[in-house]
């Protein structure tokens, strides 16, 4: 499947925060969406999201306009985890993650729906917790649950808001690499903001920079992610490095480095 965005333009009142900006993202894909506080990546996810309507612009999925796609099927297209939730009730982590099957369930949760959250839970270490309370778990805890009930949803596209803010190294490093296994193996399509540059070099399969309410660039880690761009869009020297392991960025804060270098 393909998300196709056409001349999209966003914002709040009369103050746009993206404008004018066409991409597409396809089925088997890892796109990242990099770029300073403010540049618009939570709304931009939003809109994907169908939870703001576009001020300009269309988005579509496989030609069809988004906007004309009943909430059900919408569910089954689009799994999307915000940045935050501040709204849990009483739900426990089994509630929470059973409810991403509720797309597909006409009167009850099939034994197949219950494999398929149990599974999910699996997948995000999270089925220690089954019986607890979203309430009483840790953020990090608390983020995988989310998580966990976006893959019972089994969507086309997964749509994630800063999914690893609230993560150790461990676990950001893990969800990256499950979700990315995932989408490679389902032929699903995963579109994340991110603020961790090496993640997003690691792990993408395209990044897409937004900067001044547009693109800056978009294409293949190893030709976005650059010194330059680093440089023009978030004002910090930084250096591309490359060992064993791949590339990694090397950032550099010049007032500290001149002073060690005086000393």
């Amino acid at each position: 499947m393909i998300m196709e965005v056409d001349g999209l333009s966003q914002g709040y009142g009369n103050n746009l925060v993206i404008d004018d900006i066409s991409f597409t993202a396809k089925s088997g894909e890892l796109l990242t969406v990099l770029g300073p506080n403010g540049c618009g990546k939570s709304t931009l996810i939003k809109t994907l999201c169908n939870v703001l309507s576009p001020k300009k612009g269309t988005i579509y999925v496989d030609k069809r306009d988004l906007s004309n796609i009943d909430p059900k099927e919408m569910a089954r297209l689009i799994g999307y985890v915000p940045q935050t939730m501040t709204h849990f009730g009483h739900s426990t982590v089994y509630d929470l993650v059973l409810i991403g099957r509720r797309p597909y369930v006409d009167w009850s949760y099939s034994t197949n729906d219950l494999r398929v959250a149990a599974d999910a839970m699996i997948t995000m270490n999270v089925n220690a917790y089954i019986s607890r309370n979203i309430r009483e778990l840790s953020g990090g805890q608390r983020q995988r649950a989310f998580i966990a009930r976006a893959l019972a949803q089994e969507p086309n596209f997964y749509i994630f808001d800063e999914p690893t803010s609230s993560f150790d190294l461990r676990n950001q490093l893990d969800t990256m690499r499950i979700m990315r296994n995932i989408i490679h193996e389902k032929e699903a399509c995963l579109i994340v903001a991110l603020h961790d540059l090496n993640l997003a070099m690691r792990y993408s399969d395209r990044v897409m920079v937004l900067n001044d309410r547009e693109i800056y660039d978009i294409g293949e880690p190893e030709d976005v992610i650059t010194s330059k761009m680093i440089k023009d869009v978030y004002g910090v020297t930084a250096d591309i490095m490359e060992d064993m392991h791949g590339l990694f960025v090397r950032t550099y804060d010049i007032n500290t480095d001149l002073v060690e270098d005086r000393a």
